[in-house]
C-alpha cells in the first residue's frame, strides 16, 4: 500500500462513518453531537486516504467497532477520503483549521510536520514495544530524538531474479555493483534485457546506489548525496551497455517485465511476490541491492503508511491509547491489515514472523532483507529534492560529470533543506 498504489487510487469519496460502542451510525454534520447522544464522552476522527485494495475500507470500519466496543466512552468518526494524490493536499488545509482529524495517515513522513508543532511525539505510545519495531521504521519517524508516526505496514522493495536464467548464463545473484552490472550484460540476450529498474533507467537506482556506497542524502542538517558521485556514477556503466530494460508497457511496480520474461532480474516490491510467485512457481529468488564494493552495504528500501496524532487534537491522549490500541496491541488486526487486502509486512518483528505467507520461502527472506537492510528516505526529504535528485542521475546515466552534476543539485536541495528548517 505504497508507492504501487498510486496506480490503484481512485478518486475522492469523502465518505465518513461515526463508529459509538460498537455500532455505525449516521453522521451528522455535528459528529460530536451524534456521539453524546449515543454516551460517548469522546469523538476521535481517523482520516484514511483511499486505498485501491478491495476490502480496505470495511477493515478499517470493522476497527473501529471493535475499539469502540471495548472502549464505549470514545466515538471513532472514520472519514474515508481522496486518493493518493489529493489526499496530502487536503490533509495540509485541515491541519491548519478547526475539523482537523485527531489521527491520519501520511504516505511521506516529513520533519517539518514535527517542527511545526502539528504531531504529537509518541515515545510514551511505543513505550517498551519500541524495541519490537523495524530500527529503519523509528530511524525515518524521528525528529530531534522524538518519534512523531507509527508505521502500519512495510513495504520491502528487493531485487527479483530468475533462478533458471541465472543458472543458464552460469551468473549468481550479484553482492557488489560491479557483479550487478557484469551480471546484466551476460543476461541480455535477444528479447531479454538482464535489468529492470524503472521505464526512465533510473527508478530507485540513486538512492541505493548512495545507501549501499555508505553515503546519507541527509546527514545532520546537509544535503550530502554529492558524496556517493562514486557509486551513482555506476549508472553510466549500466546504460552504456543497453543491458537496461527502457521503456516496458508497465512500470518497476508491477511484476510484468518479470513474469513475461522480458527481464532476468528487477527491483520491485514485496506485494509483487504473490503475482510472481503464481506465474512463475518457485523459480525466482530475492536479494537486496548488493553493496557497492567490499566496504559497501547491501540495502532494501522501506515504503509503507505511517499514522500519526494531531499534536492540537483536543483529545491528544485518547488519540495515543486508541493508536497504540491499533498498532501495537492488536496483533490479529495488524496481519489482517497486513496480508488481507495486499501483501505487506506487519512493522512489529515478532508480528511479522507469525503472519501467514511471510514465514516460508522468497517471502520469508524478503522479510529478512527489510529487518536486516532496511532503509527508508529521510524526513526531511522533500519532492523538489527528490525531482532535483533524480534529473541529475539521469544526466549521468547519459554521460553527464557526476560530481559536478550532483553538487549542483545538491545546492539547490540545500536551499529547499534551509527553509524547510527555519
Amino acid at each position: 500500500m505504497t508507492a504501487r498504489s498510486d496506480l490503484t487510487r481512485r478518486g475522492f469519496l469523502g465518505t465518513s462513518l461515526l463508529f459509538v460502542a460498537g455500532a455505525a451510525v449516521a453522521c451528522s454534520s455535528d459528529p460530536q453531537g451524534t456521539a453524546s447522544a449515543k454516551g460517548a464522552k469522546v469523538t476521535l476522527t481517523q482520516w484514511y486516504h483511499q486505498y485501491g485494495e478491495e476490502g480496505t475500507q470495511a477493515a478499517v470500519k470493522r476497527y473501529a467497532e471493535q475499539y469502540t466496543k471495548a472502549n464505549p466512552d470514545v466515538a471513532i468518526n472514520v472519514v474515508w477520503g481522496a486518493d493518493t494524490s489529493q489526499y496530502e493536499t487536503k490533509l495540509n488545509a485541515a491541519l491548519l483549521g478547526a475539523d482537523a482529524p485527531d489521527v491520519f495517515e501520511l504516505g511521506d513522513f516529513r520533519a517539518e510536520m514535527a517542527l511545526k508543532g502539528q504531531l504529537a511525539p509518541l515515545d510514551d505510545v511505543y513505550g517498551s514495544a519500541k524495541d519490537g519495531f523495524n530500527q529503519a521504521d523509528l530511524d525515518y519517524l524521528t525528529v530531534d530524538g522524538k518519534i512523531y508516526g507509527m508505521k502500519t505496514i512495510d513495504d520491502v522493495m528487493v531485487m527479483y531474479y530468475r533462478k533458471s536464467m541465472l543458472k543458464k548464463a552460469g551468473v549468481t545473484p550479484p553482492t557488489t555493483f560491479t557483479e550487478l552490472v557484469d551480471a546484466a550484460k551476460k543476461l541480455t540476450t535477444g528479447d531479454v534485457k538482464g535489468l529492470f529498474i524503472g521505464n526512465d533507467g533510473i527508478g530507485d537506482s540513486p538512492y541505493l546506489l548512495a545507501w549501499s556506497q555508505g553515503r546519507d542524502l541527509i546527514k545532520d542538517g546537509k544535503v550530502v548525496y554529492a558524496d556517493a558521485a562514486q557509486s551513482i556514477g555506476g549508472l553510466r556503466d549500466l546504460h552504456s551497455d543497453k543491458s537496461v530494460l527502457l521503456g516496458f508497457t508497465t512500470d518497476w511496480y508491477d511484476p510484468g517485465a518479470f513474469t513475461q520474461g522480458a527481464t532476468a532480474m528487477q527491483w520491485g516490491g514485496l506485494w509483487s511476490l504473490p503475482a510472481i510467485e503464481k506465474a512463475l512457481g518457485d523459480d525466482f529468488g530475492v536479494v537486496p541491492w548488493p553493496g557497492y564494493d567490499s566496504s559497501g552495504k547491501p540495502v532494501a528500501r522501506l515504503g509503507g503508511w505511517t499514522q500519526a496524532v494531531n499534536a492540537k487534537s483536543k483529545h491528544v491522549d485518547e488519540a495515543k491509547k486508541f493508536l497504540q490500541w491499533l498498532w501495537i496491541k492488536q496483533s490479529e488486526i495488524q496481519i489482517d491489515w497486513a496480508v488481507k487486502y495486499g501483501f505487506h509486512v506487519p512493522p512489529q518483528t515478532e508480528v511479522a514472523a507469525k503472519t501467514p505467507g511471510l514465514n516460508k520461502g522468497a517471502a520469508k527472506d524478503a522479510v529478512e532483507i527489510g529487518t536486516k537492510y532496511g532503509i527508508s528516505f529521510p524526513a526531511e526529504w522533500t519532492q523538489a529534492m527528490q525531482a532535483e535528485f533524480i534529473a541529475a542521475a539521469a544526466d549521468i546515466a547519459k554521460g553527464a560529470a557526476p560530481e559536478k552534476t550532483l553538487k549542483k543539485a545538491q545546492s539547490k536541495a540545500q536551499s529547499d533543506l534551509d527553509k524547510q528548517m527555519g
